[in-house]
């Protein structure tokens, strides 16, 4: 890690600690959007950083403690998914299957939970949020999802709880207040197709919340992502906030496949399927890969059409996912001798404003914020 980075991180733990945002992170006009315009756009003059799960890079993922770093961290949004608890809220877990994310395992009272279960056509075996009221979630604690790779956030293992996305809308108000900027929120609707066969419904309760929060109209600060196509449409009609449509390299919307329709993710980003996305989603949010793919040697490729082809259709395009660590990093961006030591994260950053992408989801999002503050220097020097 970078000794600027170090610093970063240091100053905004301690403020965590002590309630109030330290002024080295407040008076820096790179961090944050000083009260601009929280809109992903085509094009922008200024991207967005958006804090992937919160600052997971440095406190276990999808918790208040994770979000809120990001926030002070200089994070234009803070991004929660979303899974269903047994009686209908909303929490903010990776995956419906808790036991990599939760102390699950360790709770006596839940062994005969564990389960097998099939999730958009994949078996996965341990605990599902679906079996547990929010009341029992709530007795469980956070873990570190990647303790190999992120050994400084295990000694947080256990003093977070699962938080609920109406108290993450509840965090964002209080932050936005407290860093006088609006933080955006952008929540994932996890496995649309899988709840709504269980009579979970999430979109319903989606738009309810950002409606209560003052969240549904065009200039809200607040988004909505789906890997899945037939909610993004539905919610087209309801809400007012910008939509998200998320793809990976390979593979199908869980949602088409279940409909018997042959469209995979090759066929939504190709400029016909960008066409048609356009006519229900704001944004493309894509694999990084899908945008800058990595050459043989492990190092950056060339750009792909992608981002040109959203733009010609409409729409900004948010890669995801940026990460510190080397694991993660193309090679020529591996600083250290572990996989868990953090590389050039900035220059990856760097690497991505200069293909024309409108933004970046990222694990650090201080290296997003300086990854841009390089990116804008440069290219107004």
């Amino acid at each position: 890690m970078s000794r600027a980075r170090t610093a970063v991180v240091v100053l905004v733990s301690a403020a965590l600690a002590g309630g109030t945002a330290p002024a080295a992170v407040a008076a820096d006009p790179s961090h944050g959007t000083g009260g601009g315009s929280l809109r992903l756009e085509p094009g922008t003059d200024r991207p967005l950083v958006l804090g992937h799960r919160g600052a997971s890079a440095y406190r276990p993922e999808h918790t208040l403690a994770a979000y809120e770093l990001a926030a002070r961290m200089g994070a234009d949004f803070i991004e929660p998914d979303l899974v269903s608890t047994k009686d209908g809220v909303l929490v903010d877990r990776h995956e419906p299957e808790i036991s990599g994310t939760t102390d699950v395992a360790d709770h006596p009272e839940f062994a005969d939970r564990r389960a097998t279960k099939t999730i958009d056509g994949v078996a996965h075996t341990g605990w599902f949020t679906e079996d547990f009221t929010l009341a029992e979630l709530k007795t469980l604690r956070a873990v570190e999802r990647l303790p190999e790779l992120r050994q400084r956030n295990t000694p947080y293992d256990g003093a977070y709880e699962v938080p609920t996305f109406e108290e993450v809308l509840q965090l964002r108000e209080r932050l936005s207040a407290e860093l006088g900027r609006e933080v955006g929120v952008i929540p994932e609707i996890k496995h649309g197709t899988y709840f709504d066969e269980l009579g979970l419904s999430q979109e319903e309760r989606v738009v309810q919340a950002l409606r209560a929060h003052g969240l549904d109209r065009e200039d809200a600060p607040a988004a909505v992502q789906s890997f899945e196509v037939g909610n993004l449409e539905e919610l087209a009609g309801q809400v007012g906030t910008q939509l998200v449509q998320l793809t990976t390299p390979e593979g199908a919307p869980a949602d088409l496949v279940a409909a018997g329709d042959p469209r995979t993710y090759a066929d939504l980003t190709s400029p016909a399927g960008l066409a048609l996305v356009a006519r229900y989603a704001d944004v493309l949010g894509p694999d990084k890969a899908q945008v800058v793919p990595l050459a043989a040697d492990g190092t950056l490729g060339e750009p792909t059409s992608l981002v040109a082809d959203a733009h010609a259709a409409g729409l900004a395009v948010v890669p995801y996912t940026f990460r510190p660590e080397d694991e993660f990093l193309p090679a020529e961006l591996d600083r250290g001798d572990l996989p868990s030591d953090h590389g050039d994260a900035e220059a990856e950053v760097v690497d991505f404003l200069r293909a024309g992408v409108d933004g970046v989801f990222t694990d650090a999002p201080d290296t997003g914020v300086e990854g841009r503050a390089r990116f804008l220097a440069e290219r107004e020097g």
